[in-house]
C-alpha cells in the first residue's frame, strides 16, 4: 500500500532559490529524504535553450542532498519536473509531494492524493514523434500507476511528463547512424516531443487505441484528458510522474481533473475543483476557495484554426512573438482569476493534451479539517 502523500506550494523567488524547500524540511513538515515529485514554473524563455530549469534543478537537489541522507545518485534519480516561462502574470513556483508515515497522516477510507514514478527507457533522436517513442512511454505510465497504488486508469487525474526534444546534436547523431528524425526545427520538436508522450500517456489508460506515425500531430481528435506534456533537452527518457486517487491510503488532499474547452474556459478550471471534491457554489469566487486549493495544473495551445469563440487572433501569425508565449500568458490569466493566485501551473504545447485549442486541468485540494 503506498505512503499518504502531503503536498505544498512554494515560491522561488529567483531562478536558484530553493530556500521555500529548505524550510519546509527544516519546519518538519516534510522530510528530505521522502520526497517523490516536484512539478515547477521557472521565468525562463520555455524554449530549447532555458537553462532556468537545469539551475532550479540544481538548486532543489542540493537542498534535498544537504538536508537528508540520500547519496548523489538517488538525489538525481527524483523526479523533478520544471516547466519553463512564466509570460504574463504566472509566478514562478514549485509544487512539492513528499510521503509521510501513515501515522501523521488522517485516516481516511476515501479516494486520496497517491503518486507513482518511473522512467521510460532511453528514447533515441529517431523515437521521438514515433510510435517506438509511444510504446515506451505507455509502458512507464503503467509502472507509475503500479507504482501509486492505482489499479483503475479512471483513478488517474494527472499525468506529467517530461521527455527529450530534439537538438543539432541529437539529430547529428542520429544521421551518422544512418536514421532518419520527424524533424529538423528543434523548436518544432517541443511540440512534437509533448504531443507524441501524449498519445504514449493516452495509449497507457485506454483513452485510445494505438496511433500510426502518421496521427503523430495531424489527428487531433485523438488525445489524453489528464496528460501534461514538457520536453526539453536535461534528460533522454521520458520522466513519468501519475497522481491520482486511492481508497485506504489516508491522507488529506484529493486530486480532481476536467478539460478547458478553449483558452478562456474558466468553468473547465472550476469543473477540476469540484471534481476534486470540493462542494462549491453554482456560480463560484475566488473566495469560496477558502484556502483549500493547493495548485491547479493545465496544457494550452492555440487553436489550429486561428479563432477562439468565433473571433479571429493571429498568435499563429505572430512573427514578433511566438504563440507559445501569447497563449500561455492568457491561460495563466484565467487560471489566476479563477484561483485568486498567479502561482498557477500553465504549460504551452499541449497536442493531443486535451481538445485543440483547449487542455488538461488538474486540481489538488486539501480536505482536511
Amino acid at each position: 500500500m503506498p505512503e499518504p502523500i502531503e503536498v505544498r506550494k512554494i515560491p522561488l523567488r529567483n531562478v536558484s532559490d530553493a530556500s521555500e524547500l529548505a524550510r519546509l524540511i527544516d519546519d518538519g513538515v516534510i522530510d528530505a529524504d521522502r520526497v517523490v515529485a516536484v512539478i515547477g514554473k521557472t521565468e525562463g524563455n520555455g524554449g530549447v535553450n532555458d537553462y532556468t530549469r537545469i539551475l532550479a534543478d540544481r538548486a532543489f537537489r542540493e537542498v534535498l542532498a544537504a538536508k537528508g541522507g540520500r547519496d548523489a545518485d538517488e538525489v538525481r534519480q527524483i523526479p523533478i519536473v520544471w516547466s519553463g516561462g512564466t509570460d504574463g502574470v504566472i509566478s514562478p513556483h514549485a509544487t512539492v509531494f513528499a510521503t509521510v508515515p501513515a501515522g501523521r497522516a488522517p485516516a481516511s477510507d476515501e479516494p486520496r492524493l497517491t503518486v507513482g514514478f518511473a522512467m521510460s527507457e532511453r528514447l533515441l533522436p529517431e523515437d521521438i514523434g514515433r510510435t517506438a517513442m509511444i510504446t515506451k512511454v505507455a509502458d512507464a505510465v503503467r509502472v507509475a500507476m503500479a507504482k501509486a497504488g492505482i489499479t483503475d486508469p479512471g483513478d488517474v487525474h494527472y499525468v506529467q511528463t517530461k521527455t527529450p526534444l530534439l537538438t543539432i546534436r541529437a539529430i547529428s547523431d542520429a544521421m551518422s547512424r544512418g536514421r532518419t528524425v520527424w524533424t529538423q526545427n528543434t523548436h518544432e520538436s517541443m511540440d512534437l516531443s509533448n504531443g507524441c508522450t501524449a498519445l504514449g500517456v493516452a495509449v497507457a489508460l485506454g483513452e485510445i487505441l494505438m496511433p500510426s506515425d502518421a496521427d503523430v500531430l495531424h489527428d487531433r481528435s485523438l488525445y489524453s484528458s489528464v496528460a501534461s506534456c514538457s520536453s526539453g533537452v536535461e534528460l533522454d527518457r521520458a520522466q513519468v510522474i501519475v497522481a491520482g486517487n486511492a481508497r485506504g491510503i489516508g491522507g488529506r488532499y484529493r486530486i480532481g481533473h476536467s478539460v478547458m474547452r478553449d483558452a478562456l474556459d474558466s468553468d473547465g478550471i472550476w469543473a477540476a475543483i469540484k471534481d476534486a471534491g470540493l462542494d462549491l457554489p453554482e456560480r463560484p469566487h475566488p473566495s469560496d476557495l477558502d484556502g483549500r486549493l493547493v495548485n491547479v495544473f493545465l496544457k494550452c495551445e492555440a487553436s489550429q484554426d486561428g479563432h477562439v469563440r468565433g473571433r479571429r487572433n493571429a498568435m499563429l501569425d505572430d512573427s514578433d512573438v511566438h504563440w507559445h508565449r501569447q497563449i500561455k500568458a492568457c491561460v495563466g490569466g484565467v487560471a489566476a482569476a479563477v484561483t485568486g493566485d498567479p502561482a498557477v501551473f500553465v504549460s504551452v504545447s499541449a497536442a493531443h493534451q486535451g481538445p485543440d485549442g483547449g487542455g488538461p486541468v488538474a486540481a489538488i485540494v486539501d480536505l482536511g479539517d
